[in-house]
């Protein structure tokens, strides 16, 4: 926090002398005009008109009439919504008059396709493009942030502050269960890339491909939809500089209530051990960050590049987490052969050394008794003299001190990648009019280190291990070869685009990790895992793995544009992968769609452009790992013989030669319209999707099957949704714009079967029972229920109807019989659906002078969460107070002595949140200077958030991992079992910016 305020402190001074003197620069000589239509000759109010190269500009007032001062040899930039944007050299003129030709809806704008790019109003399909411009402001580190909330359908989850921690990213609902969820991500190209490889800060635009008619071109691993990202190029000109650069502040914003020692006293049966502790504050901090960012750009005719660094340095408000983060990417364009052949570099590497800190420092801070000490400073202790590293302890179950979890042990790890691509394309005009042939190549290699170290004196893992240290590394290669035919002709009324292409793309990855314990020295940590004793013992665990797979495939696509009214487009991808089986190698992946501007047939009053869209699109899921179709043999444990261990090996998966790809069919239908001389624009989708033949493990008889389990095609998922995007230029004078826009998306994603045949991966009934409760003292208690022919998300317990007299919860009996609740699935119901109904983005920009204001609100609806700190220590049951603290929300009933997990615990977590709002200043620079931009700016995230639940955090749960009770780290999250927050969610934080962007 110190080293925060310092740079504060010597950042403003430089800033206001900066200011002071660019407003004092010497000013050129004054341009006036009117800006009016093409269209009827009428005065357009509101155009921004902006000198070229400089942050220099003004508006129209309400006549269309300006008055701007600029340098010698400027250009004036003139644009506004609806209009094409026009540059005009001023030279020697003092009056400017200027006729804007009609752009409505900016149709001319241009969205990355999948192997290309289409004007806007020739999309058929549902694709959505968010430029920089549009992005989230304020400190981002991860890329998918950027998008949160600004696309219809796609939603973005980071649940908790943790400076780590990714986003869970779903678009249009769940569309599988065994594969990858996530949709595929495409970085200038290179499919799959890593999000590592791009800092946010060269990111150009991002275009999400929503539908299966977009998404098919990627064939079996577009099932989840595809997010293409296009980072930064140079452009012709001289060199420009740009400086980004950025200090934050970032605090709790919420915590899980509890008791303070003086009301944890007055409960009946405490346990007082003389302190009065804040464990909260204890195992948290204020924290700081920098971000800087640095970029060199420019070029000439045969030539352009683009060179940037960005450095982060953020830090967690836990003990010991954060990360340091250095990236450097070189974008580099070169023509030759008279500009017939154009090669395109492009290099990205990026290096980040992360704390990872422990979530479970904040889980104890909330249940530890806040009558304990921090630090264990009796002399009559069993723990005294430092047998725990001086810290206080207590002999009970599931428990550690926080701050000692914190401090004493260590979580790093080491990440790096780097991606290398280039692209060479040679136009054929000459010879074949409107042909162009191209080669691509890339290469992704991505390392990664973890270790961890538990002290000898750390009652957290490592006491009773005399040490306990581990390491893991994992490699990842893939390199992907591409080579692409485009040919484009006009045939009369015809504007005809046809694509064929060819696919080959190798994966291969390995890795190596180990486990040992009983170290006579704590200050090896794990760098030296020689020097545990646990080797010689046969009680230390070491492994390594390599896999490999392939891909290959052939795809097509043609599109069609008749008069700029009709357009169609039809593509297929034909795609083999080596993870499925021998009899089902290759797949097909079809799509159609098609589109028609009834703008441009009918006079349609009031609407400036309407067009209708329908597609149809085939696209498909691989299984998660390799050689999953294949019989596998493992190590399965070890036995001792002959005075020495040694392993043993047993099946470990059954041969399925027919395993094949998910396949997913999607029908979308859409339009798109602008209204009010277009300043109300706006895109509405219904769509159904069918997911079949999903990736499940079920159980199998042994014999004749080697193994219990065998990954199968089986089962269905329907979803369906509602998308709806708007965008209105509310206000637009001389001294004050103001655009809104919001999104709205529905999903419903029902479980249609989980069996095929005589095969089920559902137990009696069709039902599957997911998401333990876990420990203290309701182990085998489901939360979520998943049954064929219901809603995928349903939360399953008990109904609470009163307290028993002695204190225990009654609950209602529903189907047990009699008269006594039966403790069994017979009296449980749905109590919640973890999923929500409907999510909302809204978004409003001000410019006003100098002045920006940007504020955007994004929420989730319908959604319910499973209070897992409530269902444990809600509660007046002698196990909680005479072991922990007690949760304190405006649920708390004193009544009860006994917990049990029921619907009360079950919250609305329905919610809207103030995600970020910025507001900055531009401050007006003179012509001929080196300095041509400067805008000083603040920002804040997550500022507050409206919502009911009493939790650490009402974000939706797409998946669930459990509780990290033993071993290293939680298990793996189950797409089966949304809506529990567990004990192991990062507490949310409030962040506030201070930056300065600087072109030269």
């Amino acid at each position: 926090m110190t080293k925060f305020y310092l740079l504060v402190k010597r950042v403003l001074p430089v800033l206001f002398l900066v200011s002071c003197y660019s407003m004092a620069l010497a000013q050129g000589r004054t341009v006036s005009g009117r800006v009016t239509s093409a269209d009827d000759a009428s005065s357009v109010p509101g155009v921004n008109i902006l000198e070229k190269g400089t942050s220099n500009g003004t508006v129209t007032d309400a006549d269309g009439n300006y008055k701007i001062i600029v340098g010698d040899n400027a250009t004036l930039v003139f644009s506004f919504v609806g209009f094409t944007t026009q540059e005009v050299a001023v030279g020697s003129k003092s009056t400017l008059e200027v006729i804007l030709a009609s752009d409505v809806t900016s149709l001319s704008e241009v969205v990355v396709t999948g192997y290309g790019t289409q004007e806007k109003k020739e999309l058929t399909s549902a694709i959505t493009s968010v430029k920089s411009e549009e992005f989230n402001k304020g400190t981002v580190n991860d890329p998918m942030q950027l998008l949160q909330g600004k696309v219809a359908g796609l939603a973005i989850a980071r649940p908790g502050g943790d400076p780590n921690g990714t986003s869970t990213i779903r678009l249009r609902g769940i569309a599988t269960f065994g594969a990858n969820a996530e949709p595929l991500i495409v970085i200038d190209g290179v499919i799959g890339g890593s999000l590592n490889t791009v800092d946010p800060n060269d990111i150009a635009s991002m275009d999400v491909l929503k539908d299966a008619s977009a998404a098919a071109i990627y064939g079996s691993r577009g099932g989840s939809g595809v997010i293409i990202i296009t980072t930064k190029k140079g452009r012709t000109g001289r060199m420009q500089v740009e400086y980004n650069g950025s200090v934050n502040s970032e605090s709790i914003a919420r915590t899980i209530p509890v008791m303070d020692a003086a009301q944890y006293r007055a409960v009946p049966g405490a346990v007082d051990l003389g302190s009065s502790t804040k464990w909260l504050d204890a195992v948290t901090r204020t924290s700081s960050s920098q971000v800087h960012n640095l970029s060199l750009s420019g070029g000439s005719a045969s030539t352009t590049y683009r060179a940037s660094v960005n450095v982060r340095n953020a830090n967690g408000i836990g003990i010991n987490s954060g990360f340091e983060q250095f990236n450097g990417r070189l974008n580099l364009t070169q023509k030759a052969l008279k500009d017939r052949a154009t090669f395109t570099l492009n290099l990205s590497s990026s290096n980040k050394d992360a704390k990872y800190g422990f979530k479970e420092s904040f889980r104890y801070a909330v249940l530890s008794n806040p009558t304990m000490p921090l630090l264990d400073n009796t002399t009559t202790s069993p723990t005294a003299g430092g047998l725990f590293g001086g810290y206080a302890e207590r002999g009970i179950f599931d428990y550690f001190n926080p701050l000692s979890i914190a401090q004493q042990n260590r979580n790093d790890g080491t990440d790096s990648r780097l991606l290398a691509s280039l692209n060479a394309e040679y136009d054929f005009n000459d010879f074949i009019p409107g042909l162009r042939v191209a080669a691509f190549y890339s290469a992704q290699r991505e390392s990664d280190f973890r270790g961890e170290y538990y002290k000898k004196t750390a009652k957290f893992r490592g006491y009773n291990r005399n040490g306990l240290a581990s390491q893991t590394t994992a490699r990842r290669n893939t390199e992907l070869f591409e080579t692409t035919i485009n040919y484009q002709r006009n045939i009369g009324d015809v504007d005809l685009t046809v694509l064929g292409g060819y696919s080959y793309q190798t994966f291969f990855n390995t890795g190596y990790g180990m486990e040992a314990g009983n170290f006579l020295t704590d200050a090896f940590t794990y760098d030296n895992m020689g020097a545990a004793l646990d080797f010689a013992n046969g009680l230390a665990s070491v492994y390594s793995y390599a896999n490999s797979n392939k891909l290959a495939a052939f795809f097509g696509r043609a599109n069609v544009n008749f008069k700029n009214n009709f357009f169609f487009s039809a593509s297929a991808r034909y795609e083999g992968s080596s993870r499925f089986g021998k009899n089902n190698q290759f797949g097909f992946f079809p799509a159609v769609s098609a589109g028609v501007t009834l703008s441009n047939l009918f006079d349609i009053p009031a609407v400036n452009t309407l067009k209708l869209r329908a597609s149809y699109g085939v696209t498909g899921n691989q299984p998660a790992n390799s050689y999953a179709s294949l019989q596998r043999f493992g190590q399965t444990g070890s036995f001792f013989y002959n005075g020495k261990y040694g392993p043993s090996y047993g099946p470990i998966s059954n041969a399925n030669p027919d395993l094949k790809w998910e396949t997913k069919t999607e029908v979308d239908f859409g339009i798109d319209f602008a209204m009010l001389g277009s300043k109300l624009t706006g895109t509405v989708d219904v769509y159904q999707r069918t997911t079949k033949d999903l990736l499940l493990n079920v159980n199998v008889p042994v014999p004749p099957n080697l193994y219990n389990q065998t990954l199968v095609n089986i089962g269905e998922l329907r979803n369906q949704g509602l998308e709806i995007a708007l965008n209105y230029q509310a206000i637009s004078t001389a001294n004050l714009t103001w655009t809104t826009g919001i999104n709205f998306a529905t999903f419903n994603t029902k479980v249609v079967s989980l069996s095929s045949g005589t095969l089920s991966a559902a137990g009696e009934g069709g039902v599957l029972y997911r998401a333990n409760m876990g420990s203290p003292g309701q182990n085998s208690t489901p939360l979520v229920r998943v049954k064929e022919g219901e809603n995928l998300g349903q939360l399953w317990g008990p109904i609470q109807e009163g307290v028993n007299a002695d204190g225990t919860p009654k609950f209602k009996v529903l189907n047990g019989g009699g008269s006594t609740y039966c403790n069994c699935d017979l009296d449980r119901t749905v109590v919640g659906n973890g999923l929500p109904k409907f999510t909302l983005g809204w978004n409003n920009s001000f410019n006003f002078g100098q002045f920006d204001f940007n504020v955007f609100l994004r929420g989730a609806f319908g959604h319910d969460l499973v209070n897992s700190y409530r269902g444990f220590y809600e509660n007046l049951e002698p196990t909680t107070i005479n072991n922990y603290n007690v949760v304190n929300t405006k649920y708390f009933d004193p009544k009860i002595t006994k917990a049990v997990v029921n619907n009360t615990h079950v919250e609305r977590a329905s919610f809207i949140r103030l995600d970020n709002t910025s507001l900055g200043y531009n401050v007006k620079l003179g012509s001929g200077k080196s300095l041509t931009k400067l805008r000083i700016y603040v920002s804040g995230q997550n500022l507050f958030t409206i919502t009911k639940y009493t939790g650490v955090d009402p974000e939706v749960r797409y998946t669930d991992a459990a509780d990290s009770d033993n071993g290293f780290r939680p298990g793996s999250a189950d797409p089966l079992a949304p809506g529990v927050e567990r004990r192991s969610t990062y507490f949310t934080t409030r962040t506030y910016t201070i930056g300065v962007n600087l072109g030269f």
